[in-house]
């Protein structure tokens, strides 16, 4: 008998089914046309998650449902995969990829998880490096964060947050040098290695980088305007403003926010 779930998954399948069918614009559609749709409702759903806003969140997931099921609406045309064949292999994966669920193998903690995961990823021959599963479109903070974490499931990691923290001090001092060098292409390296050594040392303080950043961007944003608003109720603008009375209602707006 089929659950509540399926019932809305099946109702879901075939709306795909009718637009693609009769609707002009979803007849039209690719998977080229489709994906970057499909990566802004991607941002969509972060910024919803960002915002803790849980009517957004389910809105957002929603949206990116349909494009998985117009995804496999558009395979099976293409006699490529149908969705059940697409589900059935995302669930013997994840058995696969658990065997300490569905199978013999004990593990301590989460750390252990992600490290038979890596294991077994390998063995299955269809990654030739650790790394290969990091998309190369991911935004370059992700990436970084991904990265770390692949190479930190197979023992390339630092022992102690301290001496992360030391290769930020030598990173930084580095960066220094090069800008005295005067060499921009010399200060670019050293400056995206400096970034890098403090995304790992985010990961050892257990916090998100890319969320860290996007949560610093929001609030300046909050404040940037809130000073443009306050510079107007006094009939100013901020082009004709000097820095020293922006910083003022900056450090004003800054001390109410707290």
């Amino acid at each position: 008998m089929m659950g509540k779930n399926g019932e809305a998954f099946e109702r879901l399948v075939q709306i795909m089914e009718d637009l693609r069918a009769k609707c002009p614009w979803d007849k039209k559609q690719t998977i080229a046309s489709l994906r970057p749709l499909t990566i802004e409702e991607t941002y969509e759903l972060g910024d919803a998650i960002i915002n803790e806003d849980w009517q957004g969140i389910k809105e957002e997931i929603g949206d990116l449902l349909l494009h998985i099921v117009f995804y496999a609406k558009i395979g099976s045309e293409q006699q490529q995969f149908t969705i059940d064949e697409a589900i059935h292999a995302l669930c013997e994966k994840l058995i696969t990829r658990h065997p300490h669920i569905y199978g013999d193998v004990k593990v301590q903690d989460d750390a252990e998880v992600k490290q038979n995961w890596e294991k077994i990823k390998m063995k299955s021959g269809k990654k030739a490096s650790v790394l290969s599963g990091v998309p190369g479109s991911l935004p370059s903070v992700v990436k970084a964060t991904r990265l770390q974490e692949k190479s930190k499931d197979v023992g390339f990691e630092w022992n102690h947050k301290e001496d992360v923290w030391q290769k930020v001090m030598e990173e930084l001092n580095e960066l220094k040098e090069a800008e005295k060098n005067g060499n921009l292409q010399e200060v670019e390296e050293e400056f995206g290695d400096l970034m890098f050594s403090l995304i790992n040392y985010a990961r050892f303080l257990k916090i998100d980088a890319e969320t860290a950043l996007e949560k610093t961007n929001k609030k300046f944003i909050s404040r940037f305007t809130a000073m443009e608003q306050e510079a107007r109720n006094q009939g100013k603008e901020l082009s004709s403003m000097s820095l020293e009375e922006m910083d003022a209602i900056w450090t004003r707006i800054k001390n109410q926010k707290r």
